[in-house]
């Protein structure tokens, strides 16, 4: 005997529409996994990922009525697929995209970090050639520069700016405020933030690296 699962046209659309939102992620999930094993290319996996996340919001914006919360629809049929959970609902880009995309955020940051830096130490070394050497106008220049050079990961926990950084805001920490450095300070400081900067800028990568 047949057992029939729809009474009318739109009821076997339905279920069509709800077979095809489960193959969508079943094909998903192996899709991902294939990637992680290193079974198909980054470029065939991204082809294919964008395939089934446009027939995915296709479809989901169909279901909407019928299926509101996918991750529902996901365990309520025990499917066992985080990752195509991850890729079509909370991502929605193919995981290309996505090293892509920290890749790039990563180099804009790195390179702001970098300006900042720069910036720092030219302030610096300026303030110094104005005669501003009082500790209360040094001190905060300095740390300024010791915090953005920190910031930078491409740096060695011992290079030559961070250490020299460090004490001469320990030597300055035991100063008073208004205390100003002597000729001999001054011209000192300015020369280790020269040799820093050059050393800073030698240490960056290159265009072609």
């Amino acid at each position: 005997m047949e057992v029939k699962l729809w009474n009318d046209k739109r009821e076997r659309e339905m279920y069509d529409n709800l077979a095809e939102l489960f193959a969508i992620i079943k094909a998903t999930e192996k899709l991902e996994k294939a990637y992680v094993r290193d079974i198909i290319s980054g470029a065939e996996y991204e082809t294919e990922c964008q395939k089934l996340i446009a027939q995915f919001k296709t479809l989901s914006s169909t279901l909407t009525d019928t299926v509101p919360n996918v991750e529902r629809f996901h365990d309520t049929y025990k499917m066992d697929c985080p990752a195509a959970l991850n890729r079509l609902v909370t991502s929605g880009v193919p995981a290309t995209v996505e090293h892509r995309a920290a890749a790039a955020m990563s180099s804009v940051s790195s390179a702001a970090v970098v300006a900042e830096c720069v910036q720092n130490f030219i302030t610096a070394m300026d303030s110094l050639k104005l005669n501003m050497i009082a500790v209360d106008q040094v001190h905060p220049l300095l740390s300024d520069l010791s915090s953005s050079l920190n910031k930078l990961s491409i740096l060695p926990v011992d290079f030559e700016g961070k250490t020299k950084m460090r004490e001469w805001l320990s030597r300055l920490s035991k100063m008073g405020a208004a205390d100003e450095l002597t000729e001999q300070q001054a011209r000192q400081l300015h020369f280790d933030l020269e040799s820093s900067y050059n050393s800073f800028m030698a240490s960056l990568p290159t265009g072609g690296s």
